[in-house]
């Protein structure tokens, strides 16, 4: 499966405009090559260099295979956004407390649809994914505060 963005390279920096430092709106994403057993698709962001631990920026799934790409500042018709690590449910844009951090997302490609509401979060969808993964993706951005 291939997956990138058009705001950013992979390992690249993430521009200021989907921080909390600005717009705080998520890039636009693309990809392909989804497997044909795909019935669905699921994004998580997640920034591993969080002083408390992995952080988790944003949750959805239920993103249908059919599409090639996520709008900026978009969530898909039929998709669910879980709660993020902050308690809220959507999109947060990278903050770093200090210094440069990674924010990986993850693009997975489910043979099942997830069957949880947006209280929902990575604990709840990680459980309700398990075995039923059959691809996965990664792409990382960096994002540091002065």
């Amino acid at each position: 499966m291939n997956f990138g963005s058009i705001d950013f390279e992979n390992e690249g920096g993430i521009p200021e405009k989907f921080t909390c430092d600005g717009l705080n709106i998520n890039p636009n994403f693309f990809f392909d090559d989804v497997p044909e057993e795909a019935e669905s698709l699921a994004l998580m962001m997640e920034d591993p260099d969080a002083p408390d631990g992995v952080w988790t920026h944003w949750l959805v799934w239920n993103i249908s295979p059919e599409l090639t790409d996520l709008e900026q500042g978009g969530v898909p018709e039929g998709a669910v956004e879980g709660i993020n690590s902050s308690g809220g449910e959507g999109y947060q844009g990278p903050c770093p407390p200090s210094g440069v951090h990674h924010y990986t997302f993850h693009l997975y490609a489910l043979d099942t649809t997830i069957d949880l509401d947006n209280q929902s979060g990575r604990d709840d969808f990680m459980a309700a994914a398990e075995g039923h993964i059959v691809a996965e993706a990664e792409l990382m951005g960096t994002f540091g505060r002065q």
